[in-house]
């Protein structure tokens, strides 16, 4: 069964009452949609992805591995049952290193490599006056450097990330910032 944006929005929406984890799986899903055309894949399932990777987050964040409770199991518990497709599925449990589930595939791959980047490119958004508009690649490799600044982001899963998508690094966060200026209006810049 074919899923719609609209459905996964909704049931995102349903789930998470956070305004900044929705603003950063918007980002997560303009990336993943951007990614998907350079591909040749749909956007539309890999937006997908990306707009539903972390629904479960806000209910169940206790993670228990070994069971495989907690953030993302439950969620994808849920999409399993609602007929997510199967690529999805591993994208999303791909993405959380713990989950044991490979990224064998480009969506889980870039999944990855734009998740941790796209809340350190709006952190560095944040602190500009004119936020995403002039931001360059070359400023958030800068602050990467800074351990201070938005010392929650990962830096390693960053580095994983580009090394498992063999992309450029100054190239790849260069297309998510072009992706991420793309839904400026709906992050509230």
């Amino acid at each position: 069964m074919v899923k719609t944006r609209q459905e996964a929005y909704n049931l995102m929406c349903e789930w998470v009452t956070s305004e900044s984890l929705r603003k950063h799986m918007l980002c997560v899903e303009a990336a993943m949609r951007v990614y998907a055309k350079k591909y040749g894949e749909d956007p539309e399932i890999w937006g997908i992805a990306g707009l539903l990777h972390d629904f479960d987050y806000e209910k169940y964040p206790n993670v228990d591995a070994a069971a495989k409770t907690g953030h993302p199991f439950e969620g994808v518990k849920l999409l399993q049952s609602l007929g997510y497709p199967d690529e999805v599925i591993q994208a999303i449990l791909g993405h959380a290193l713990y989950s044991g589930v490979s990224r064998a595939t480009n969506m889980a791959k870039i999944l990855f490599s734009v998740d941790e980047l796209c809340g350190f490119i709006m952190a560095c958004a944040y602190m500009r006056p004119d936020h995403l508009e002039t931001l360059e690649a070359r400023s958030v490799v800068k602050k990467l450097k800074d351990k201070s600044f938005a010392a929650k982001v990962s830096r390693s899963d960053i580095e994983l990330g580009i090394a498992e998508a063999q992309v450029d690094k100054v190239e790849h966060i260069d297309f998510v910032i072009v992706a991420l200026r793309g839904i400026s209006k709906e992050l509230g810049f």
